[in-house]
């Protein structure tokens, strides 16, 4: 996003249709031919470069919203196989799957998203009506292919959590009746166009302040990532193989770099949404636009969803379940790589992936200023709790969470290593294989591992050469199994290894996982294991309790069960078409 300030003061610009539409009705004729010279309508505002910047400023604040990048997410991220809550919080809707077309992140996410692509259809519609003498060389195509490239993220997020959407591609004040679309109508008639157009538009990189806006390989990933939803797996291909090669991106030496306020729009950072916790002091991170009841905020309030309630500042009301801890300890580190260097004379034993993301009981470093033998980082222990989110959260700064739910940490919607996943992924389905690449199997193994080699741990290359070209299933619980079956590097083990490990280690609660899941058709199948190695657990709660690797107390937290009785794929793979859409669009 953009470095700038990109608070929500040309909300007039969103706000001026439902002013018309609010004053057409009325028959006060002495009221309406009273003109106030200082106002800013359509016909004023609308004529230079500078308007037509601030006007994609907003489009652009749109992404702050917290349904689509903040404190709305984890009701999201509960749904799928890698997290867990406790009956008094709001997410256990979402991990029961009891939600309705009426609960809170179903009703905010379609709003917020149609509040960005009414903006963007803003910036589209009227820049089209002007000379582009008005504006600087390849300036005008520039602005247009920022909105086109935003609008098709805000389409994508639509039909992905929703299934559907409605085709909106006007500022209209009477047609407010539409039918909803499916995801490949949405596709092609929007989503592919805008990119399309948006990829030969844009920029490779960005300067100065403008650092963070949308550039070509934020429009050739996102195409990339429509494709391989799709299985359309060659033209994926293609496309992230595009970005890799265009060495504009890099990972990052830590993968910690990626989840702090300290290093924000680095190396690998391809779409990235600004948020600060300075900015609009005093301002709830709640609010995101200025209304007439409150100022709006900079700031993103996820943190607290995920830090501790044992006085740092969060709720944790979603956490880590089972699953996911005990993958992040089959995750076994490589003492040989340079990332594990000791520090201050001690050696890591957790990964350095697990510490960027997790904090287990016996967490290494430190969490808020404190060490693990502070049991109140841990509060709910007694009630299954093991491990609690750190990923965008400030447990490496300060003492709690900011006040006012204030984090100023950025979040990535798009990053290399997830690029760098999604190709190995298309390769191994390719049926035409991207120039220079003879090999899927060995390609794709070669971007999973240097995934894995930032992350400081065991490579499958490695496994490979020590273990007769094997290499361990690690999501299988040696808990319950004692052991991990070897499997050779076959183009289904591989799938296997990117759906069930590498993705879910490496973007946890990036807002990816229960899309995966959809996408790849094996929603059922996972929570079927799920819920067998839960109830094993409940069945065996006397002869684990206390003990590693999860050493859970006090009782096993069994609410994802519900989920797993309750799951239809078509009901529960996308959300609800919103009771607020339902009832005003007559269209339905």
């Amino acid at each position: 996003m953009i470095q700038f300030k990109i608070k929500q003061k040309a909300l007039f610009i969103t706000i001026m249709t439902c002013s018309i539409l609010s004053l057409s009705s009325c028959d006060e004729k002495d009221f309406l031919t009273v003109n106030n010279p200082n106002s800013v309508t359509e016909a004023t505002f609308w004529k230079t470069p500078t308007q037509f910047n601030s006007a994609l400023t907003t489009v652009y604040a749109a992404l702050q919203f917290q349904s689509i990048s903040g404190s709305g997410l984890p009701d999201e991220e509960v749904r799928a196989d890698i997290a867990d809550t406790f009956t008094f919080f709001r997410p256990l809707i979402y991990r029961q799957l009891t939600y309705t077309d009426n609960s809170p992140q179903v009703v905010s996410k379609w709003s917020e998203l149609y509040i960005g692509i009414f903006r963007a259809n803003q910036v589209i519609g009227q820049i089209e009506k002007v000379d582009t003498s008005t504006f600087a060389p390849n300036e005008k195509e520039n602005i247009l292919a920022q909105a086109k490239c935003l609008r098709a993220f805000f389409y994508f997020q639509l039909i992905h959590t929703y299934g559907k959407a409605v085709i909106r591609t006007e500022v209209s004040t009477t047609d407010f009746n539409k039918k909803l679309s499916s995801i490949e109508e949405v596709t092609n008639t929007i989503i592919i166009p805008d990119l399309n157009y948006a990829r030969l538009n844009l920029p490779p990189s960005w300067t100065g302040l403008n650092i963070g806006r949308v550039t070509s390989g934020t429009a050739t990933s996102l195409r990339g990532k429509v494709y391989l939803y799709d299985k359309k797996w060659d033209l994926a291909a293609a496309d992230f193989k595009e970005v890799i090669d265009s060495n504009v991106y890099t990972l990052t030496p830590k993968i910690l770099d990626n989840f702090t306020d300290q290093n924000e729009f680095n190396s690998e950072s391809i779409l990235e949404v600004a948020y600060s916790s300075t900015a609009s002091p005093g301002a709830s991170g709640n609010n995101v636009d200025d209304t007439p009841f409150a100022s709006g905020a900079e700031a993103n309030a996820v943190g607290s969803q995920y830090a501790s309630i044992g006085g740092f500042g969060g709720f944790n009301t979603v956490i880590s379940n089972y699953y996911l801890h005990e993958l992040f300890l089959s995750d076994e580190v490589d003492t040989n790589n340079a990332v594990n260097a000791p520090v201050g004379g001690v050696t890591n034993k957790q990964s350095k992936r697990l510490t960027a993301s997790i904090a287990p009981k016996d967490f290494e470093g430190t969490y808020f200023g404190v060490t693990n033998t502070n049991t109140q980082v841990h509060t709910y222990r007694g009630l299954g709790l093991t491990a609690i989110v750190k990923k965008y959260t400030n447990w490496y700064q300060g003492t709690a969470e900011i006040a006012l739910n204030r984090s100023g940490i950025n979040f990535r919607h798009i990053r290399l290593a997830d690029v760098y996943l999604m190709y190995a992924e298309a390769v191994l389905n390719a049926s035409t294989l991207p120039a220079g690449v003879s090999d899927p199997i060995a390609e794709s193994i070669k971007y999973i591992d240097l995934v894995r080699e930032r992350a400081g741990v065991k490579t499958l290359k490695q496994y490979l050469a020590a273990n007769s070209n094997t290499f361990p299933q690690l999501n299988i619980s040696k808990q319950r199994y004692i052991t991990q079956p070897m499997v050779a590097p076959t183009k289904q083990n591989l799938m296997t290894h990117l759906q069930m490990v590498e993705r879910p280690l490496e973007l946890c609660f990036e807002g990816h996982r229960w899309k995966d899941l959809v996408r790849w058709g094996i929603v059922k199948d996972v929570f079927t294991t799920l819920g067998s190695n839960l109830s094993w657990r409940r069945d065996n709660f006397a002869t684990i309790v206390g003990k590693a690797p999860l050493t859970i107390e006090g009782s096993v937290n069994l609410l994802a069960l519900t989920a797993v009785a309750n799951y239809q794929s078509s009901f529960h793979d996308y959300f609800p078409i919103p009771a607020t859409e339902l009832q005003s669009n007559k269209g339905l």
